[in-house]
């Protein structure tokens, strides 16, 4: 396939790239990444829970992991901040009973004090003493957050020496921010894993939507490196970059 072909295929991803909620099925198949993590996100928030619980599931995305869950939905609560999932959470959850409440300020979260049992968090925004605040007593905070390394050898191959955007996402440094907010911490953990794109044009459509990992991405600019990435697909069947996630279940 010549470079104009290939353009013209990356440009059509481009231009569609568009998720609702938190939906990457656009390139099913065409990516693997988080299939291997040393812990199950899921898993654990279940060995916490159980239906006496009143939970809040703060960036709940479109809220497909949330309803997955299956929790009492009149012991359930929502918050998104961002705007088209808002609407879509409006729609799908306020008519199940969930308490939905649109929120993009993670200091100052619509709710009372020690209004929950149990509150969950993936890969969304969070500040640890407006978190304590919500809890109840021995109430659980469980997070799975993408780290600040997420990605890197990815974004220098379209865009050499971007400075990352967020450096002080690791382990280390946010294990601190909940125990100085009043927290225990009762499991931890840390992974650098592989992300697999197995054609460009599933690179080109999920960079446009990591647009903050990925600032200022697009096919013209970039053409001449998303072609030495096709290279390495053609060499080895994919191109390869690395994952960063941090896993934290912090008691009050």
């Amino acid at each position: 396939m010549n470079r104009e072909d290939l353009k013209e295929i990356w440009e059509n991803e481009e231009k569609i790239a568009h998720i609702q909620g938190w939906d990457f099925s656009h390139i099913n198949g065409r990516y693997k990444e988080e299939t291997d993590l040393p812990w199950d996100y899921e898993q654990i928030i279940r060995q916490y829970l159980n239906d006496d619980m009143n939970i809040l599931d703060y960036d709940t995305g479109g809220g497909e992991f949330l309803l997955a869950l299956k929790h009492p939905f009149q012991k359930t609560a929502a918050t998104e901040g961002y705007p088209p999932n808002v609407e879509l959470c409006k729609e799908k959850l306020l008519p199940l009973g969930i308490d939905f409440r649109a929120c993009d300020n993670p200091a100052n979260i619509p709710f009372e004090d020690e209004s929950f049992d149990m509150i969950i968090n993936r890969h969304g925004d969070f500040d640890a003493k407006e978190l304590h605040r919500l809890l109840k007593k021995d109430g659980i905070f469980i997070t799975q957050q993408v780290g600040g390394d997420n990605d890197r050898d990815l974004v220098e191959m379209v865009l050499p020496n971007t400075e990352k955007p967020f450096p002080h996402l690791n382990l280390k440094e946010q294990k601190k921010l909940f125990e100085d907010a009043g927290f225990d911490i009762v499991e931890q953990a840390e992974a650098f894993r592989p992300i697999k794109f197995y054609d460009i044009g599933a690179f080109v459509w999920f960079a446009r939507i990591i647009e903050w990992e990925f600032p200022e991405f697009s096919v013209d600019k970039c053409f001449e490196h998303l072609l030495e990435m096709q290279k390495k697909i053609d060499e080895k069947g994919c191109v390869e970059g690395t994952i960063h996630r941090y896993l934290i279940v912090a008691k009050k």
